[in-house]
Formats: structure tokens, C-alpha cells, sequence
């Protein structure tokens, strides 16, 4: 949530922290504002509600300009979504100004005291008394500098922040403070950012560090330096980003969400390239702090995630106990550190998500360390906080994921998961080499079959105007294919905006019955693997259903393999995927659903890829 940059060098700042901004706007925002320092050393901030075209605006009526500066996209959590709310914040002097993502839990006492002191509020915020703190400890100090009044404030604060300031009496410098949210410093020729997310600096340089909690980054002109909250150097670990930053723009699709969901083939094959062995089914993981031995002595996992990220661990937890015989429990992060978990140290703490700085799964893995677990992380972002944190990282090689609702990062998910499952099939012996190299196979022909599918003539555009007026629907799915159900209904309230719910096809009798009538769609996915005998058990308990359904007059959309001829005889509307092995359906069954979602949010108006009160990673609790 939230989207900070900030930029010091020789360029204008202005439409250098503008397009940072607009590459941050999948994070989810309804405020938008910058800071800039002119030669004249006065401070100058632009913010407007809304989007960020209405701070552009705002700045073309009224403009600024300088060479150093900061700019922020904000998701209210204090106070309205309006102007006066939005960062950044300035002191009462208006001479220092802050952007914050995060949250301050104490700041109404600090504000209390601020008051006291005469201080004057303008805002509803929490952020808004840091820039007042900074400004009471220069007072109080007149020989401490930016720096010096930054750190001194940052020990009176409790919460979680990214914090970014600057002042308009030291030129060109910026001051940024991590603990919790993310914040990205960019290094440049010359130059040097610092934003919330890589996107937002990969046009200007790919070489980047994450700060880490309790770490302090002074940018300026002659370089950077990074101390801890007590001022100690620390030598920050620089990596090159290998992201292009086309990936990041939208490639002449309409939305950043379809291109995403066409972009599935190459995600997926790159999660699987060079981590498995077609010739043996034997699985790679990247270097890890797990040695094989405790793979093979663990005694159960818990998997915690939030969302879409929990979804895939529920497909997880089939993939795990399938094959490596494994018990897997999963749990909502949100709820897992709050239910004093059992956990033990045969016990493999894992979590998953896509950012790698999701606040409630960032807490579920310390809670597990604090325990004495090895921890695991299935993550998209190389350096993230949660990849740092872990014993072991298994990288979904999706690439930068910009709209809200997931896509690809989600089936790369699962294909991470999958190759967890042989890997500890493997070193567990649950699997022989023939049946490794069976799954590998399988695996290796996956890109090709989402490929097919992805180039299937299904009519989505029929679809959404045959329920571009519904106000509820019903997802089914049994076996490892409840989760896409779940999942399924999820994407479809997220971005446009109609109730869904997701349930296991055998729980219809136990309540779900009562809803169906001729204006309710029932979405059910009835894939079928011939030579799996829980399948086809599965599959004809699920007709059974779809029967049940139409003789409600509900309208049923069934996800099928090709060439089913049974449920397409009882279903309204079929979409056909490629046969696949029963373990790999869900990446194939999810697809489809994507699609669906997204030309009904299209056709309703919705905006897909920033939808109404999201964020794409959320960072407090």
C-alpha cells in the first residue's frame, strides 16, 4: 500500500518522482502529493485527492521545480482520502516535510505533546507529527541536523513505518528509516532514489538495497550512508535488479491485469527452469539454509498467508501431503501468531507471498522462528524482507506483478509448491524415480498447455454480457480444486465488485442449496484425469451436483477438460482446458476464472488493475 519516492541529482525532480509514482500505482492510493526544494531553498508541495492525473494537474496550474524532492501516493488509513490528508506532511515551520507508509500507534500521545508545545495540526494523520517531532528536536537542539533530529524522533515513535524526509535548510538530502514496510534505495551515476518499490527507480538504474528494520539512509549528491537507529554504519548488501523495466509496462494490452494473466506461460516456466531434471525427476532448490537432513526430519508444516497467497497454500497443502506424505496445516497469517500455534522444531514454518513484506505473514514467520522452526518463503520479490528473514527461499520467477489482484504470481505459486512437494517426495523417499519423473514431465508440459489455453476461442466477451448484471455468485470445487474455487471468487469480488462465494461442491446440501434460483450462476469446475481413479470419483459426484443446481433453475459455467461430453450436457456454459494430470488442474482451472473475472469487471466499468479500496502489498496489520 502506499507509494514513496524520492530522488537527489541532477535531473528535474519533478517528473523524475512522477513517473516513479505511476509505476507505484498498482499499490493501491486515493490521495497523491510531492515536495520539491527550489535553488531558493524554499519548500514547495503539490497534493490532490484522487488520482495521481489530478496532482499533475494541480502542478500544471501551479508549477514547481527542483533537484531534489519527494513524492507519495496514499491509501487512507488515518483521516479521509483528502487533500489536507494527503502526504507529504510538513513541520509547522513548513520547512521539513515527510512521507510515511505505515502506521504510528502512538501518535495521538505524541500529538498531545506536540500541542502542548504550540504545535499546530493541519491534518487528520498519524504521519503528520513526525514531521512536527523532527522539527521540536531541531528546536530543542539547534546544532542537530537532519539526520541527527530524524533519528531522535524515530526512538519516540511505536508502529511500523517507511519513513522518507528532507528539510528545505540542508540541500539536496534526503533522509529514509525502515521498520516494517519496504524501502528501496536506488544507486545512481550521480544520482540516488528511494522509493517504496523497485519499479518505481528500475528506468533509472538496476543497481538497488533494501534498508532493513531499525536502518537509517542519509541520500546526498556524494553518495549514500546507512547507519542503525543508533548510528552505526552499516555496509548495506547492493544487488543488481535483472528485471527489464518493459515488463513492467503494458505491452499494448488494455490492462496491466490481462497482460498478466498472458503472461502465465513464461512465468511458470520460468519458476520451473533449472530446478528440475527431466532425465531423473530429480528437484533443485535455490541454496537454502535447511539442509537436506532436516527436509527429511520434518514432522509437519505450517503454511500461513493472506488472500490469493492463502489460496495457493491450500493447494500447497494437497500437493504436500499427496506426494510427500507430509500433514500440512494452513492457516490466514492475520490469525496464526494470535492463536498460540503448536509448533515445534521438526516443525517447517512456511509462508507465502508475493510481495515478501505482507505485514500478518512477515509476523507468522517470526512467530515461528521465535518458536524454533526452520522458516520457508515462496516470494516473488528478490531482497524483500520476508527472503532475508527465512531459513530458505523458493522465488517465483513471475516478474513484477503490477495489477492488485493477482494473477501470475498466484499459478507461480503453486508451481513453486509443487516443486517443494517433490523435492520433499524426493528426499523423504515417499516417491520412486519412475513417479518423479513422471511429475516432471507433467510439469515441463504446463507453459505449452496454458498457452493453448490462453489461445482458446472460449467467448468471454458472451459471458460477461450474460452476467454483467448478476449481484451474486456461487463457486464450486472438490479435492484440490476447492482452493481455485475460493480463489475463483475471490478475483470476481475484487475487481468487479459483485458478491461471490467460494465452496467445497460437497458442502451444497449444508446450507449453499437455499441460495440457488434462475438469477444465481453457479461457477463449477469439473475437471477430470481419466487415469485417476479419485478424480473420476470426484468428477461424477460433482454432476451430481450441477444436476442439483439445474433443478433449481440455477445457471451453471463449468470449467471441463476437453472433450467431456457428460457435464456439458447439464451445464449453461462450458470453457474447455487442456487435460492435465489432477495435481496441475488448479493452475489450468484458475485461468479461466481470471479471464471471466476481468471481462465482467470490463464491461461493468470497474477499474481492474487499481480496484476500490485495495492495495497490492498491505503493510500493516
Amino acid at each position: 500500500m502506499c507509494g514513496i519516492v524520492g530522488y537527489v541529482g541532477n535531473q528535474q525532480v519533478v517528473p523524475v518522482v512522477i513517473e516513479g509514482l505511476r509505476r507505484l500505482e498498482y499499490r493501491g492510493y486515493d490521495s497523491a502529493g510531492i515536495a520539491v526544494v527550489n535553488r531558493d531553498h524554499e519548500m514547495q508541495v503539490r497534493r490532490a485527492s484522487g488520482k495521481l492525473r489530478n496532482l499533475e494537474e494541480v502542478i500544471r496550474e501551479n508549477p514547481i521545480s527542483g533537484e531534489y524532492g519527494l513524492g507519495h501516493t496514499r491509501w487512507a488509513t488515518h483521516g479521509r482520502p483528502t487533500e489536507e490528508n494527503a502526504h507529504p506532511h510538513r513541520s509547522g515551520d513548513g520547512r521539513v516535510v515527510v512521507v510515511h507508509n505505515g502506521i504510528i500507534e502512538n501518535y495521538l500521545e505524541l500529538k498531545r505533546d506536540l500541542q502542548a508545545r504550540g504545535h499546530v495540526f493541519k491534518s487528520e494523520t498519524d504521519t503528520e507529527v513526525v514531521a512536527h517531532l523532527i522539527q521540536k528536536h531541531q528546536q530543542l537542539d539547534p546544532q542537530a541536523d537532519l539526520e541527527t533530529a530524524f533519528r531522535r524522533s524515530l526512538n519516540e515513535v511505536r508502529g511500523i513505518y517507511a519513513l522518507v524526509a528532507m528539510s528545505a535548510d540542508e540541500p539536496e538530502k534526503i533522509v529514509a528509516a525502515r521498520l516494517g514496510p519496504p524501502v528501496v534505495v536506488g544507486l545512481g551515476d550521480g544520482e540516488y532514489f528511494v522509493a517504496s518499490d523497485i519499479p518505481a527507480i528500475l528506468p533509472h538504474t538496476r543497481n538497488i538495497f533494501f534498508l532493513g528494520d531499525g536502518e537509517i539512509a542519509c541520500l546526498a549528491k556524494d553518495g549514500v550512508r546507512v547507519t542503525d537507529l543508533e548510528g552505526n554504519e552499516i555496509k548495506p548488501q547492493v544487488q543488481r535488479i535483472t528485471w527489464d523495466p518493459i515488463q513492467a509496462e503494458k505491452g499494448g494490452y488494455k490492462h496491466f491485469m490481462l497482460k498478466e494473466i498472458y503472461e502465465q506461460p513464461r512465468a511458470v516456466r520460468d519458476t520451473t527452469q533449472s530446478r528440475i531434471s527431466l532425465d531423473t525427476g530429480q528437484v533443485f532448490l535455490d541454496e537454502m539454509k535447511i539442509t537436506e537432513a532436516e527436509f527429511r526430519n520434518f514432522t509437519d508444516i505450517k503454511i500461513a498467508a493472506c488472500g490469493t497467497a492463502w489460496h495457493a497454500a491450500l493447494v500447497a497443502k494437497y500437493l504436500i501431503e499427496e506426494l510427500a506424505r507430509l500433514p500440512v496445516e494452513v492457516d490466514y497469517a492475520s490469525e496464526f501468531r494470535y492463536r498460540n500455534p503448536i509448533l515445534t522444531p521438526t516443525t517447517l514454518m512456511m509462508v507465502i507471498s508475493q510481495s515478501g513484506e505482507t505485514a500478518d505473514t512477515l509476523a507468522a514467520l517470526r512467530e515461528g522462528k521465535e518458536k524454533g522452526c526452520k522458516t520457508l518463503a515462496i516470494c516473488n520479490v528478490q531482497g524483500a524482507m520476508m527472503t532475508r528473514e527465512a531459513d530458505g527461499t523458493i522465488y517465483t520467477h513471475a516478474g513484477p506483478e503490477i495489477g492488485v489482484a493477482s494473477t501470475k504470481a498466484f499459478t507461480s505459486q503453486i508451481v513453486a509448491a509443487y516443486l517443494l512437494a517433490m523435492y520433499l517426495a524426493q528426499v523423504r523417499g515417499a516417491l520412486n524415480e519412475e513417479k518423479l519423473k513422471w511429475h516432471a514431465q507433467h510439469l515441463s508440459e504446463l507453459p505449452v498447455k496454458i498457452e493453448k489455453l490462453l489461445n482458446s476461442d472460449t467467448d468471454y466477451e458472451e459471458l460477461s454480457r450474460a452476467f454483467v448484471l448478476s449481484t451474486d455468485f456461487l463457486y464450486l470445487g472438490r479435492g484440490i480444486n476447492f482452493p481455485i474455487a475460493l480463489e475463483g471468487a475471490l478475483k470476481l469480488k475484487e475487481i468487479s465488485y459483485i458478491h461471490a462465494e467460494g465452496y467445497a461442491a460437497g458442502e451444497m446440501k449444508h446450507g449453499p442449496n437455499a441460495l440457488i434460483d434462475s438469477r444465481l450462476p453457479v461457477v463449477v469446475i469439473n475437471t477430470l484425469d481419466p487415469n485417476d481413479e479419485k478424480s473420476r470419483l470426484r468428477y461424477e459426484k460433482t454432476i451430481s451436483n450441477i444436476q442439483e443446481v439445474k433443478a433449481r433453475d440455477g445457471i451453471v459455467v463449468a470449467i471441463v477438460t476437453e472433450g467431456d461430453k457428460d457435464t456439458r450436457e447439464v451445464a449453461s456454459f462450458t470453457i474447455q482446458v487442456p487435460p492435465s494430470s489432477e495435481l496441475l488442474s488448479p493452475v489450468l482451472s484458475a485461468i479461466p476464472l481470471q479471464l471471466m473475472a476481468y471481462h465482467i469487471a470490463v464491461r461493468r466499468g470497474c477499474d481492474v488493475d487499481q480496484p476500490r479500496n485495495l492495495a497490492k502489498s498491505v503493510t500493516v496489520e
